[in-house]
């Protein structure tokens, strides 16, 4: 669990954890609306060294960021529109999950079929509610890949 007070410190959090990310890492991003959960992606993007900008897939669903430094690309999803397992296997995630660190917003529920392991972000908001920035942000770390990692 670690807390958060500034947009700038979630994406340096973002930026940390992808000495952590590894070319076939499913990340599951929860959290509720303004939680900060695209302001995470935009570190890992950074941290991955993609090309951006990384924003708020909400209307296209799923972006691919190419990296810029020999590393994964980035499949930045938001699964927040999605109706069920049917429209996520229509994406076909799983065509670059190998290659690629995914990362899916609003995912929980929905896209853990994709892999036996899995990285869960959950964001809260603090108790001071829309006014204040902070934010706490915990990593569950799910299967064998992340045993002892997270």
């Amino acid at each position: 669990m670690r807390a958060v007070a500034t947009a700038e410190e979630m994406r340096e959090l973002g930026s940390e954890l992808t000495g952590l990310l590894r070319p076939g890492d499913l990340v599951v991003l929860s959290g509720p609306l303004g939680a900060g959960k695209t302001t995470l992606a935009q570190g890992i993007g950074e941290g991955l060294k993609v090309r951006g900008p990384i924003t708020s897939p909400t209307f296209v669903i799923a972006r691919v960021h190419p990296s810029l430094a020999d590393g994964p690309a980035l499949v930045h999803v938001d699964a927040y529109r999605l109706g069920g397992d049917l429209e996520v296997d229509d994406l076909d995630l799983d065509a670059s999950l190998e290659e690629s660190v995914t990362l899916v917003e609003w995912g929980e529920g929905l896209v853990e079929g994709l892999a036996d392991d899995r990285l869960e972000i959950s964001i809260e908001r603090s108790e001071a509610g829309e006014a204040s920035e902070e934010r706490t942000v915990r990593l569950r770390g799910v299967g064998p890949r992340w045993e002892g990692v997270v």
